[in-house]
């Protein structure tokens, strides 16, 4: 039985197996000239009579990661210590916009005159319930379990929010907004706002015209759109911030994905639409005059809080397929929103700041233009596979969102049963299970917001599972990769399936051993990547896939990886345990375990989940009504 026998830096005496005499070779990247504009929306054309440098813009995005890789000897640039005095604001507010009150509904299930009970977590991978009328009742609810606040927390001297969508280091770049039709006792016409999570509100920032919803979406639809603040992240992590930043739009995607489909709602990405489009629909045009500078400052510039446009979801009732949506139609009635009146600045979030230069170089090589030819489809739903449903506590998808919590510690002791485990990763398919297809199209719930074909799998290193031998294992969530896979890592590795695994699951044992120790070492020595059940490492099909597509995909392989997480952050909880995600992880040394070479494959997240360990020195207090402070 083959076994791993790392090198010296990754020395483990319980580890014995394959020898790894791989030379760590420095990675090249191609020197790329920007031009630098005042106005983020200059960098991406969609006249086509201006094309770009394709191969220069996939330069900037490689030579970006690369250069934001952590190392053993080195880690990527960041602040050496922590600027408390200018701590962003994690609330932003639109200072003069009014403000509409959103519902608050109970978490644990009862009936009541305002909401519908709360169908079973596990149960809307099988199927979604009937879609519900827009109204705000369920608006509210669509907020309150998927970006809404989740608790407050206080010890000490010192208070901090929670929330329903996980992020870096609860930093929470992103911001949403919705445009909507007129909905009774919110607003009596269509209207663009933006949601303010601590007063659970909508600020309304447009009344937008009643036919716009209408002439490209089917009735009962609206959009949502997500943006990130790079600076409250960068506050913290520096330069790989904008790598944390897109993990955070994945976590946001698939939280509202969930929290949707608990209403009978499907949720598609309008990838067609480019970043001047996604900045035209959410009123972003007000955060001009960034000039990126050509090195890391520090200083006073308010414009560094400027929002970036990430993407629009189209929100609709589950069932209706049989719509297109013309994005250059779509894009010219865009264009019309800024003769809007829009209302509302602003609010500050610190007082001074540091700007990492190559993050918003990075940001302006990724904008997507407008893709007018893309072609917007709806997939039948394809239910998730189901092995060991008994796993689950019997939770509903609220209690199951509103109560998930990144575990900050692990007990290295909980075990689970391998047939939980089985019952997670099938969780974590893209296809669905049943159809007799391969793994590869993104069918199944959350990942069917997305728009393109899997990209993202998983190297997991088990721990604690019952019934399932330690040592390292591969989730092969696009089983088009599976033949390259094999032939890129190492000769060794064995690519069987384990005891007792599903047909239906492509998951496969690449060598045993007692991997804990590799674990730590790779997640920058934390403790927390081996005292679970398992960890794991999200590795995304990578450079092939920038050149195929283009330079944009690279915050969307990110996404994907949120999207994943959320999924392991809210399995964990339905089976009774805890999970955290892991941006902190040495990349090369990944890709040096797995046997990979150049960047055809690379490690964008990783991940832990296992029981945790609470800290009875932290008191938790109610998310509604909360403190006064923005913490």
């Amino acid at each position: 039985m083959p076994s791993l026998h790392l090198p010296s830096r990754f020395s483990s005496p319980s580890f014995p197996l394959i020898n790894l005499t791989t030379t760590k070779r420095p990675i090249s990247t191609t020197a790329i000239t920007m031009s630098l504009s005042s106005s983020p929306s200059q960098s991406v054309s969609n006249n086509p009579n201006e094309p770009k440098d394709t191969e220069n813009l996939i330069a900037q995005v490689l030579k970006y990661h690369n250069q934001t890789k952590h190392f053993f000897t080195n880690y990527a640039r960041g602040p050496r210590g922590l600027d408390w005095a200018n701590q962003p604001n994690p609330f932003r507010r639109y200072v003069s916009s009014p403000l509409l009150p959103l519902l608050h509904f109970p978490v644990e299930n009862n009936q009541d005159s305002t909401s519908v009970s709360a169908p079973l977590y596990h149960s809307l991978f099988k199927s979604l319930p009937s879609p519900k009328p827009i109204s705000k009742s369920s608006v509210s609810q669509l907020f309150y379990d998927s970006l809404a606040l989740s608790a407050w927390k206080t010890t000490g001297f010192s208070t901090w929010s929670l929330r329903a969508n996980p992020s870096s280091g609860n930093l929470h770049p992103t911001e949403a907004y919705i445009i909507s039709p007129a909905i009774d006792s919110v607003c009596d016409s269509a209207f663009v706002a933006h949601y303010a999570p601590k007063e659970h509100s909508l600020e309304l920032r447009a009344k937008i015209p009643d036919t716009f919803l209408p002439s490209f979406f089917p009735s009962n639809a609206f959009l949502i759109g997500v943006s990130s603040i790079f600076w409250r992240e960068a506050w913290k992590y520096g330069e790989r911030a904008f790598r944390y930043c897109n993990h955070d739009v994945g976590h946001a995607i698939a939280a509202i994905s969930l929290a949707a489909a608990e209403l009978g709602w499907d949720v598609k990405l309008l990838d067609g639409l480019g970043f001047k489009e996604l900045e035209g629909l959410m009123g972003l045009g007000i955060y001009q005059g960034f000039r990126i500078p050509d090195k890391p400052i520090k200083g006073k510039f308010p414009e560094i809080e400027f929002e970036h446009p990430d993407c629009v979801l189209v929100v609709f009732p589950n069932g209706v397929n049989d719509f297109n949506v013309n994005y250059k139609e779509l894009s010219s009635a865009i264009m019309e929103f800024g003769n809007l009146e829009w209302v509302g600045n602003p609010n500050s979030l610190s007082k001074e700041h540091a700007c990492w230069d190559v993050i918003y170089v990075t940001a302006e090589a990724v904008k997507k233009p407008l893709k007018i030819d893309d072609k917007f489809l709806v997939d039948k739903f394809q239910n998730s596979g189901a092995c060991s449903e008994g796993s689950y506590k019997g939770f509903s998808a609220r209690e199951i969102i509103r109560k998930r919590r990144s575990a900050a510690h692990m007990d290295g002791v909980t075990k689970i049963e391998r047939d939980t485990f089985y019952q997670i990763m099938l969780h974590c398919l893209p296809s669905g299970c049943g159809s007799g297809e391969k793994q590869k199209r993104q069918l199944a719930l959350p990942f069917r917001a997305l728009s393109w074909d899997a990209e993202v799998h998983a190297v997991l290193f088990v721990h604690r599972v019952v019934g399932l031998s330690k040592g390292l294992y591969f989730l092969v969530r696009n089983e088009d990769h599976l033949d390259e896979l094999k032939k890129v890592t190492r000769a060794e590795f064995k690519w069987e399936k384990p005891e007792g695994c599903p047909a239906d699951l492509p998951l496969y044992e690449l060598a045993r051993g007692d991997c804990q120790q590799i674990a730590k070492q790779l997640s920058c020595h934390q403790d927390i990547a081996s005292d679970g059940c398992f960890s794991l490492g999200m590795v995304a099909h990578f450079e092939s896939t920038l050149h195929s597509k283009g330079a944009w995909m690279y915050p969307r392989l990110f996404w994907e990886t949120g999207v994943v997480g959320q999924v392991l952050y809210l399995e964990a909880h339905a089976v009774g345990i805890s999970a955290t995600g892991i941006g902190c992880f040495f990349d090369d040394p990944v890709h040096e375990i797995l046997g990979l070479r150049g960047s055809n494959f690379q490690s964008l997240y990783h991940f832990t989940v296992g029981g945790p360990v609470l800290d009875k020195r932290i008191m938790s207090l109610p998310a509604y009504p909360g403190p006064s402070t923005d913490a």
